[in-house]
């Protein structure tokens, strides 16, 4: 089975090869770090195995079309041949959504990350293209937006989160792309609308027309923000900074004079950290950052109100001052404070707050309070619900510490397939998801620090790299060869 998925990888590198220009020693590194993968750890290429299966006849549900439920549903498909399963999921297209920081870039066009779901959805599954609109656990039920009530036995939860810019006073949807104001994030999987790639891919060129004008006494301020909720792509706000940097530079499709110390970068965001692991957060530091020269770290900056016309960015800066010595503790007593900070800027690129749908958040699957409310209610190692054990979750949607990437939900499949089955035979589920991440993180045009890690800290696919130094050869991989992995082989559950 190995040997086949080689050979399928292989196929598509060699064509991949010849589309797009690659030499034949370039796609040999690549086929050479995939091949080992498959075979080895558990990491970005590699084979997520899974062991369970019943022949059980039960009705599964699964809520969702994007990355999370389809690979779920081909797992499933072929673990539990016996099984009448039910796909809800009103969109007709699948967006390939790590592509979009691509598009941002000026590498790919919305057509190359766009496909019909129609071409995923293995055989023998009913399609509802509805979407649902209450889940009724108590009775094993949820109803769609058309008020059919579907029954089920068993229930995957595939939604993936939702985008709340209204969190944001002053700023609507409809302000981006606008008055300097721009969003990689915006898009919208049931219409195959993508606009926020090249909403950006536009806002880079119109920052470095405007840059063109300015000059390191008088540069022009662009404000990058990160709100204080999990979200898709935690490395996504960095990747825009770094790249849009980057061009500034002169480097990217367009060339040009590097013009960058025109432009005043500011990251926003809430903690102290660029990354939460310290092996990467010690190169975006000490390496990254001081290479552009012109970035400017706002710790503990959440972005709470925009005045769109007059391009001034409200944020709310928590700080912590010395309060009264404690003799016993000999230590001062830390006071948390917040302020409300005006920032003006030319240009912005705002990253949404982010939550878990509503027909989740409203159900007595999420959970009900702290930071994790909204969230599905999750074992983080089982991925089962934590009271009703007929209903998993895969993705976004879920409320664990880690894994909101398309690479922790490939990774979550196995796990949920392997419990599911367990279950549905009556056993305790036993397989556990590691807390498996995987964010390519775009430090410039041609280079990826390749950050992998779970629960325990860094998980290299490839340890005999230094995972925390950006190469080449992880940026060629992913421009050119995880898209037709993606579709090819993680959709269809293979990978």
């Amino acid at each position: 089975m190995e040997k086949k998925k080689i050979k399928l990888i292989q196929e598509i590198i060699e064509d991949t090869m010849q589309t797009q220009g690659l030499s034949r020693r370039d796609a040999l590194k690549i086929m050479g770090l995939g091949g080992a993968g498959l075979l080895t750890g558990s990491g970005m290429v590699t084979e997520a195995k899974a062991g369970g299966s019943s022949d059980k006849k039960a009705t599964i549900v699964i809520v969702g079309g994007g990355a999370g439920g389809i690979m779920a549903t081909a797992r499933i498909r072929r673990a539990a041949p016996n099984a009448k399963i039910i796909l809800i999921a009103p969109n007709e297209i699948h967006l390939y959504q790590p592509g979009q920081v691509f598009m941002a870039a000026g590498l790919y066009t919305a057509d190359e990350i766009k496909k019909p779901n129609s071409e995923f959805v293995p055989s023998g599954v009913e399609w509802i293209k509805e979407s649902v609109a209450e889940f009724d656990p108590d009775n094993n039920t949820v109803i769609t937006d058309k008020n059919r009530k579907i029954k089920y036995d068993f229930l995957v939860v595939a939604t993936g989160l939702a985008y709340d810019y209204e969190r944001i006073e002053g700023l609507r949807k409809e302000d981006i792309g606008k008055n300097g104001i721009s969003s990689v994030y915006l898009n919208n999987p049931v219409t195959g609308d993508v606009s926020g790639g090249s909403i950006t891919w536009e806002w880079f060129n119109q920052l470095r027309a405007a840059a063109e004008k300015a000059s390191p006494d008088n540069p022009l301020q662009a404000i990058y923000t990160q709100p204080d909720t999990p979200i898709k792509c935690g490395g996504a706000p960095q990747k825009i900074l770094y790249l849009s940097d980057d061009f500034l530079r002169g480097n990217g499709p367009v060339g040009g004079a590097d013009i960058h110390n025109n432009v005043k970068a500011y990251f926003c965001k809430k903690g102290t950290k660029l990354f939460g692991i310290p092996e990467y957060n010690k190169t975006l530091v000490e390496e990254v950052v001081p290479m552009y020269g012109n970035i400017d770290t706002k710790w503990n900056h959440v972005l709470r109100k925009m005045d769109v016309n007059k391009k001034i960015a409200t944020f709310e800066h928590t700080y912590q001052v010395k309060g009264e010595w404690d003799p016993d503790l000999e230590e001062y007593e830390m006071i948390t404070k917040k302020e409300m900070v005006e920032m003006p800027y030319d240009f912005i690129h705002v990253v949404p707050p982010m939550k878990g749908v509503d027909a989740v958040a409203n159900s007595p699957i999420a959970w009900q309070k702290g930071s994790a409310k909204g969230w599905m209610a999750a074992d983080r190692y089982t991925l089962q619900h934590i009271k009703y054990k007929n209903v998993f979750g895969i993705g976004d949607i879920l409320g664990i510490p880690l894994g909101k990437t398309g690479g922790s939900a490939r990774h979550h499949g196995p796990i949920l397939t392997e419990n599911l089955t367990a279950v549905m035979e009556g056993k305790e589920p036993t397989a556990k998801f590691d807390g498996y991440t995987v964010c390519p993180l775009k430090t410039q045009y041609g280079k990826i620090m390749l950050a992998e890690f779970n629960y325990d800290g860094p998980a290299p696919s490839f340890p005999f790299l230094d995972p925390s130094k950006p190469r080449w050869i992880w940026w060629v991989f992913d421009l050119y060869m995880l898209k037709p992995m993606y579709w090819y082989l993680m959709l269809r559950g293979v990978m």
